[in-house]
């Protein structure tokens, strides 16, 4: 008998082991991208599966849909190329809240079949935003032509798997790794302080913000009449909310009207509860788009 009960406790731990199973995350883009190196860092304990996406929709479809993922990475905006403004919108008109956040240093390389020269090359391929942040390198070789695609792995992958020897590609050591590419030029990233800020996405009906919680992001409108804007800002900062990121974006169909996405660091002794309910009355529209802590800064 204790033997059997020995068996059956050694199998309940068992299944609860298998019961802990692999987080499965939604990126855009594919193995290699920069949203998996940002996806790896931020959930290093735990066991992935990365889900790629084609576009930005594409991973808001998936995490909202919770079939073939579990978790969404986004990246919202680049230290060099801005916000992503269109995920901003995205995010705002989702079923998905923020619950965390992941900083990630971005170093651009050039990569291309061994044995290839610069020379050699008449096109490369990358993402618009890794082309962007690449400009200053390339009017170097104005032979070369930079055609944008969907994401900087994939431009890797096509590639090797067409063996384009006339083609290099813009994309990460981790794609130079996979893909068997040869990295012609490394860091050629204009600016060396090029960082993206990720956000980690979840289908939640209601912030369920973690002990930890000290930064939140939120959506508003204010009324379109004067110091509308100001008077919520002047509440922020009587609350001791440090504000880390402020941008507009136009209402659609109300020209001169803006949004404002908002983060912000609780400090000080009043929390961000009190701030929230302090401001909703001045806004015409707030959407807390997320409570969360503070993400960590990564190199790769």
């Amino acid at each position: 008998m204790l033997n059997t009960d020995a068996n059956s406790a050694s199998e309940a731990l068992t299944e609860a082991a298998s019961d802990q199973k692999t987080k499965r995350v939604s990126i855009q883009g594919y193995a290699g991208a920069f949203h998996e190196i940002a996806a790896r860092h931020c959930f290093q304990d735990e066991t992935l599966e990365i889900i790629p996406a084609h576009t930005f929709p594409e991973l808001v479809e998936q995490v909202e849909a919770g079939e073939q993922s579990d978790i969404g990475l986004m990246a919202i905006e680049n230290t060099l190329a801005g916000s992503l403004m269109s995920n901003y919108s995205l995010l705002n008109e989702s079923k998905l809240k923020i619950t965390g956040e992941v900083f990630l240093r971005i170093k651009q390389n050039l990569l291309v079949l061994p044995g290839q020269k610069i020379e050699d090359l008449t096109e490369v391929h990358s993402h618009p935003i890794a082309i962007a942040q690449c400009r200053e390198f390339f009017a170097q070789y104005p032979h070369i032509h930079l055609v944008e695609t969907a994401d900087t792995a994939l431009s890797a992958k096509h590639v090797q798997e067409q063996q384009l020897k006339h083609v290099g590609a813009i994309a990460s050591t981790l794609a130079a790794e996979l893909y068997g590419l040869e990295i012609l030029a490394a860091g050629i990233e204009t600016n060396k302080k090029n960082h993206t800020r990720f956000l980690v996405l979840e289908r939640r009906e209601e912030i369920i913000p973690t002990p930890d919680a000290d930064k939140v992001s939120l959506c508003f409108s204010v009324n379109h009449e004067v110091g509308g804007l100001y008077r919520v800002l002047g509440v922020l900062a009587a609350y001791n909310a440090n504000l880390t990121k402020i941008q507009s974006t136009p209402i659609i169909g109300k020209p001169w009207e803006y949004m404002f996405f908002l983060d912000f660091v609780s400090e000080g002794e009043l929390s961000y509860e009190q701030a929230i309910e302090a401001i909703r009355p001045l806004t015409h529209y707030l959407n807390v788009m997320g409570v969360y802590h503070r993400g960590e800064h990564y190199e790769y």
